[in-house]
């Protein structure tokens, strides 16, 4: 029989940061030791002022402009040691945002700087000196965020033709008409004996039926919706990919991707369908010899276009209707062998609140502090307070998207941070997922049990598959080829959108980075069913419902049931590793996500309240619009509008667009009526000064 060979993608561990790329120095009354990382970077500091500052520094006029370069800051005592340390460049790290200006100075991130320092400057003495500034409340080296896992592994390819091929059967009625959906287990697993990844080695492994994420039952409820985006940070995501495409996520204010120009005015230049943070430009790329299509997978199994008739299903990519899928926004953080320092991530988790992402896709973290030094790991934060210390502008960037992203009027009221656990085989998962405040996702092989290289324990928040290559993998088999005549060799990976060469393709990766844009997909299918439904969420209510729909998983872990694997599979007479599922018993989370159940939840009400129509501001001879469907439950047409005072605002409505003009200073009553007399009544306000939103 003929051999056919294709280059095959295997990524073991999940994309995660190592955990000496940053530390904290401390604040201006911390006495603690200074202890400068090997890789921070030269020459350079982040400090943050104390609020009593920023009137000062304002005046020095270093956050009205988008770089906020400058040699001096304002302050006396500051300047002092800054020349002494010779500074030569001192900026703001957040850009300006005349829209979210006035947010990000409640949550104090405009007191954050960078300042570079002569290359040759001792790192350590320049903290010492800003140390023990009373203008100053912290102080932290500027590292970056490292990869754990090898970008020359071996890849599972496949071509479009491939997969084509690979498509044993004609789509059973309701069933998307992708050809790859077939393979993809994770979406609908049909139990042992529909896939040959099962049984190949002594373990007699194999798929068990509902271990999966249940998205073609939730497919028949809901696809996804335009309204919803998801940040992905990772590498880049290709955006032209031909089943990735028409689920970007296009910035109204830009039409290049890459332009040098700053269409909206947000501080970012081409950001079309997304920003580079390590380049720092609008230029998100793929194609570096070192870029493993991390990103691309992931963004894939959250919003690959559905029912396309080639590649592979999103889990709310939509019906293939155009504008039917949630969207993608690309946050790049990973670009070939480089990658963003502390400055750029915060940057970056800011920029998708600001931009209107509600979920956060994050498969990176640090190593969990219970990995193994042995096996190679330097063991991360092990608390919530020894991670808060160490990365405190981290933590400040996330809790401003959980607190900000979304609308107190829209489907959600704050955003999702949803973060892979690691792959560390360790018993506490990494951070910053391990954070109260963000989804902890850890990984489930084909038949429940965690997936052999994931971490767990209490502080997951969720499981959902990831694959597992050490599993199902045949002993002594390089993951470099297969013979397509004869078997598809899946390995009980996860299946979704690639990149070989530059050029697009589709092929199949395993860790909790799998897992994680399952959970985040899922998160994005309950809120596209959310919005059309007209409900609204806080965000911790909705991670609560999530909680609430899963598949349960600790009975799969008991009676003394065992787990046999092969870490070494690739090796010729691996030895197997037999592991007791009982220590899994609650460590994997609340259960697998379901989506289905999640719908349903959503459909029943549950934690969720009625969107009403908000209270609009507006400034002089500037105009609001509002999609009326939104805030009228099962109402599409026939709405009418009337101003108490029309000398302050007028409104009409085309359609279901609510359009509000602001005429003179001073406010008045709005009432919107639907054709079945229903009716919502608002206060209009018109500041001089405002914008569109209402910011001063």
């Amino acid at each position: 029989m003929k051999k056919k060979f294709f280059y095959i993608a295997m990524v073991a561990l999940a994309l995660t940061g190592c955990s000496d790329s940053l530390s904290t120095i401390g604040s201006s009354d911390d006495n603690s030791e200074i202890t400068i990382p090997a890789d921070a970077e030269a020459g350079e500091l982040l400090i943050k002022f104390s609020p009593e500052m920023s009137d000062i520094l304002d005046q020095a006029q270093l956050s009205k402009t988008r770089a906020g370069k400058a040699t001096r800051s304002g302050i006396p005592s500051t300047d002092e040691v800054l020349d002494i340390l010779g500074s030569y460049s001192f900026e703001r790290v957040f850009p300006v945002d005349a829209n979210t200006e006035a947010r990000t100075r409640e949550a104090g991130l405009h007191l954050w700087y960078t300042v570079k320092f002569n290359k040759g400057t001792d790192l350590k003495a320049a903290a010492e000196r800003l140390k023990q500034l009373g203008e100053i409340s912290k102080v932290q080296t500027n590292g970056r965020i490292k990869r754990a896992y090898n970008t020359d592994s071996k890849r599972i390819y496949l071509s479009d033709k491939a997969l084509q091929q690979k498509s044993t059967r004609a789509a059973a009625e309701g069933e998307p008409n992708d050809p790859g959906f077939a393979s993809q287990w994770h979406y609908r697993n049909l139990g042992e004996g529909n896939y040959d990844f099962e049984n190949l080695n002594n373990n007699h492994v194999g798929a068990k039926a509902g271990c999966d994420v249940n998205a073609l039952e939730a497919w028949k409820i809901c696809t996804g919706d335009p309204s919803i985006i998801v940040a992905i940070l990772d590498e880049g995501v290709m955006y032209t990919h031909p089943d990735l495409a028409a689920n970007m996520w296009c910035n109204p204010g830009e039409s290049v991707q890459g332009a040098k120009t700053d269409g909206d005015g947000n501080g970012y230049e081409g950001d079309l369908h997304g920003y580079n943070f390590v380049t720092e430009s609008g230029d998100i790329t793929w194609t570096d010899a070192n870029d493993t299509g991390h990103g691309t997978h992931v963004a894939g199994t959250i919003a690959a276009v559905n029912n396309n008739g080639r590649g592979v299903c999103g889990v709310a990519g939509g019906d293939g209707t155009p504008n039917s899928g949630v969207k993608i926004m690309s946050c790049q953080v990973f670009s070939g062998q480089n990658s963003v320092t502390l400055a750029g991530e915060a940057r970056a988790i800011k920029y998708a609140a600001d931009n209107g992402a509600v979920i956060l896709q994050c498969s990176w973290g640090y190593n969990s502090s219970e990995s193994s030094i042995i096996n190679g790991y330097t063991p991360g934060p092990a608390t919530e307070k020894e991670w808060a210390e160490t990365y405190p502008l981290e933590k400040e960037a996330l809790d401003y998207f959980i607190n900000n992203a979304g609308s107190p009027n829209g489907v959600i009221d704050g955003g999702i941070p949803v973060f892979a656990a690691g792959n560390e085989y360790a018993g506490n998962p990494a951070f910053p997922g391990a954070y109260s405040k963000c989804v902890c996702v850890s990984s489930l092989a084909a038949d429940f049990t965690p997936a052999c290289y994931t971490d767990f324990g209490s502080l997951v928040t969720l499981s959902a598959p990831g694959g597992d290559l050490e599993y199902y993998s045949k002993i002594g088999e390089q993951e470099d080829e297969y013979w397509a005549e004869t078997t598809t060799e899946q390995k009980g990976a996860v299946l979704s959108t690639m990149i070989q060469n530059g050029h697009p393709a589709w092929g199949y990766m395993e860790g909790t980075s799998m897992a994680c844009p399952h959970v985040s997909g899922v998160a994005a299918l309950g809120l596209a069913y959310a919005a059309k439904t007209n409900r609204h969420y806080r965000a911790a209510d909705f991670v609560a419902l999530m909680k609430k729909s899963v598949k349960e998983l600790d009975s799969h872990y008991q009676n003394g049931a065992t787990k046999t694997y092969y870490m070494n599979h690739t090796t010729i007479g691996a030895s197997p590793e037999i592991v007791q599922l009982s220590k899994y018993i609650g460590k994997m989370g609340a259960g697998l996500i379901d989506a289905a159940q999640l719908l349903n939840n959503i459909k029943n009400k549950e934690l969720s309240s009625d969107m009403k129509l908000p209270n609009v501001y507006v400034g002089i001879e500037k105009t609001v619009s509002l999609n009326l469907a939104a805030y009228f439950a099962g109402r599409t047409e026939g709405f009418s509008c009337s101003v108490a005072n029309g000398s302050v605002a007028s409104a009409s409505v085309d359609d279901k667009t609510l359009i509000v003009k602001g005429l003179a200073a001073g406010s008045t009553s709005l009432t919107v009526t639907a054709a079945d007399g229903t009716s919502q009544t608002v206060v209009v306000t018109v500041r001089k000064s405002a914008g569109n939103n209402g910011w001063m």
